[in-house]
């Protein structure tokens, strides 16, 4: 059968995403090779593997070659299961996609097994993951797209949040040690953080993603919700909110003393508009 016609779209998104797919086919190998270079999977000066070849190589000669293979045919299940076991050998995260039982043990094997959820056997369905209810390579691509949107902004939920909280934290303790009163009352603080500090944070939970979104690289499995990177840009933005508070306070108190009142509320504008700006 001819490829889709949104395939072919959907394996470009994948290489700017720093994703690579693989074809693994029944198939003939001039076939499986002449669709493949249609769909850019392989390039010209390209080989396609097949089974027999396959059963003559060594697990640690697979494992040494897989990266330089696109593209394999006429394969049997235990030739599948091989190939992902190669590429995990390699340290990537593998998604296998099947339908028939033979697909079952390399989709079971794999860190994400899909399964076809019209052509695909219920062997399958129960070994794999997840389930493609369209049975579309690009819906693929769409639902990796959508997993970055949802993580990207899950981490400016967590970013905007905790650094509003640092700022804050640190706006009462500075002032503390300085022994000046408190730079904001208890009402101020609740009044923020439901107002200014949660329901902006809920919008940025909810934004469209980035123009960029599938242009990076995958993240490294181990990498933590908030890296290193992230966790000094929140506390240089706290320390920003706080010295902004400060400052906005120490303005109005230090010239008046007396008006304690009018310094808090100054502070509070200032602290409140500045979340809003971050935001």
């Amino acid at each position: 059968d001819p490829p889709r016609d949104e395939v072919k779209e959907a394996v470009r998104k994948c290489r700017d995403a720093g994703i690579r797919p693989i074809m693994i086919t029944g198939d003939h190998p001039a076939t499986a090779l002449a669709i493949a270079r249609e769909l850019h999977i392989a390039a010209e000066n390209d080989r396609v593997v097949t089974g027999q070849e396959l059963n003559d190589m060594s697990d640690d000669d697979l494992a040494a070659a897989v990266d330089q293979i696109p593209v394999y045919a006429r394969v049997s299940a235990e030739h599948k299961l091989r190939v992902v076991r190669a590429w995990k050998s390699r340290g990537q995260i593998v998604a296998m996609t099947g339908d028939g039982v033979n697909d079952a043990p390399a989709v079971k094997a794999a860190d994400i097994g899909i399964a076809m959820g019209v052509a695909g056997t219920d062997v399958t369905k129960e070994a794999s993951d997840m389930v493609l209810t369209d049975d579309n390579f690009a819906s693929i691509v769409g639902a990796v797209e959508e997993g970055r949107i949802i993580y990207d902004n899950i981490q400016k939920f967590i970013q905007y949040l905790l650094s509003c909280n640092i700022g804050e934290i640190l706006l009462m303790f500075i002032a503390s040690l300085l022994g000046w009163p408190m730079p904001l009352l208890p009402i101020h603080l609740l009044w923020i953080n439901l107002v200014t500090d949660g329901l902006p944070a809920l919008a940025l939970s909810v934004e469209p993603g980035e123009r960029n979104i599938m242009r990076r690289n995958p993240r490294p499995p181990g990498e933590p919700v908030i890296p290193m990177s992230m966790a000094r840009w929140i506390f240089f933005q706290g320390v920003l909110v706080a010295v902004v508070g400060l400052l906005a306070f120490g303005w109005i108190y230090l010239r008046d003393p007396s008006n304690v009142a009018l310094a808090q509320t100054v502070t509070f504008c200032v602290v409140g508009f500045d979340e809003l700006f971050r935001a």
